[in-house]
This record gives structure tokens, sequence and C-alpha cells, in this order.
């Protein structure tokens, strides 16, 4: 998917290429070998469904950028094969790469214990120019998100990429209703798929949902 000259590809799970001038890839899990190598890698927290040794070797290079929370550190300093710059971020930072902005956001559960909000995990707004996309990591469907609903306008586009899969994240139909509030210009649903919770039908709940709702949400096929 092309949009602003901007291409998106679903990676399956959590895990997103996005392609401009650099390529960024976030969460990697159960990827293809042939996704490429990724000037940054974002993770969004240490479970083994988004901090993937496996696929984070597929992905980095000499130089390759990882920013992730503190819990993944000592994964990451296995890729022993390259030499890599590890940036460490907690909630409310924001780094600035180039033409590349990444603001962390917070990313948790409200009433289950897989992803407590006192861990600092993560979900991230990558700002490329005027488009704008909104990985919201593993979360519910929490309070700060009403906060992102301005991110569609003064001319920007604004893309949300939500968890799907029930259990250890939002449903279907409590996704839809946090798009609903974030007001997307597209909204992309992710975490099913891989074996880990949800499947393609949680998905198209979703995508019949956002239309309800007046939201335009699209599958993406896995690259």
């Amino acid at each position: 998917m092309d949009i602003n000259g901007v291409k998106i590809d679903f990676l399956g799970h959590d895990g997103f290429r996005i392609q401009n001038s650099k390529t960024i890839v976030i969460d990697p899990y159960q990827i293809s070998d042939k996704v490429g190598k990724a000037d940054i890698l974002l993770i969004t927290h240490g479970h083994y469904d988004h901090c993937s040794i496996e696929d984070i070797k597929k992905v980095v290079e000499n130089g390759t950028i990882v920013v992730c929370t503190a819990d993944c550190q000592s994964k990451i300093t296995e890729v022993s094969e390259v030499q890599v710059n590890i940036q460490v971020v907690e909630v409310g930072e924001t780094i600035d790469l180039g033409n590349i902005k990444v603001e962390c956001v917070p990313a948790y559960n409200k009433n289950k214990d897989y992803h407590p909000k006192s861990e600092g995990w993560l979900g991230y707004l990558i700002k490329i120019g005027n488009l704008i996309i909104y990985h919201a990591g593993d979360s519910d469907f929490i309070p700060e998100m009403q906060k992102l609903s301005g991110y569609g306008k003064h001319g920007n586009k604004f893309v949300a990429l939500l968890p799907v899969s029930g259990k250890y994240v939002m449903d279907a139909e409590e996704a839809a209703e946090a798009a609903s509030i974030i007001n997307p210009d597209l909204a992309i649903p992710m975490h099913y798929g891989a074996g880990v919770a949800g499947t393609i039908e949680d998905a198209k709940r979703f995508v019949e949902l956002c239309k309800e709702k007046n939201i335009k949400a699209e599958i993406l096929e896995k690259t």
C-alpha cells in the first residue's frame, strides 16, 4: 500500500515495514526471508512475538537503529553478528531521525495482566512529512488514544494500525470503538493469524464494524 509516497507492508502479526527514503520495520515475527534490511527497527516490548531475535537478525545490519524498551535491550545485545545502534526509550520521548520522527506513546491492558501499565511498554507515532502512522502496540482501548484524534487534521494523513485479536489486546469490537475515537483516514488490523491469538475472521469483523462507523479500514495481505 502506498500513501503519500510511503509504502506500508504487513509482515504478519504486529509486524510492518514502512518505506520511503529509509526502511522502518516494526515488531517482526515469523517474517519472510525476503523482507530485507531495516535502517530503523522499532520494538514495542519484550514479549517473544514482538522482540523475536530470530526475526530481528533477518532485518538488522551494521548501523541499523534499534528503538526499544529497556526489557528488550539484553535480548538485542545477543545480535552479535552486526553492530546495531540501540536506543532505549520510554513513554513520552520523541526521537528525531532526520525526516522521520518517532514518538513513544503508551500501550497497556486495563483489565488484564498481560501488559501492565507499570511496564511502560509502547506504541509508536511515526511522522514522515504529512503522513502519521500510529502503531498501537499490544494495547487495550486506553484513555490516551483519545488524544490522537487531532492527528488527521491540518492536511495530515493519519493511519492507525490496531490489534484486533482479543485475549491479550483489544478485540475487534473494542478496536473499532478505538478507531471511531482516533478517527484515522485509514485503519489497518493487526495481531492475528500468527498462532498467538486471533484469526483473519477477527480482522474481517473489525473492517465491517469500522464501515458501520464510517471509518475506512482495510486488511493488508502479508508480505
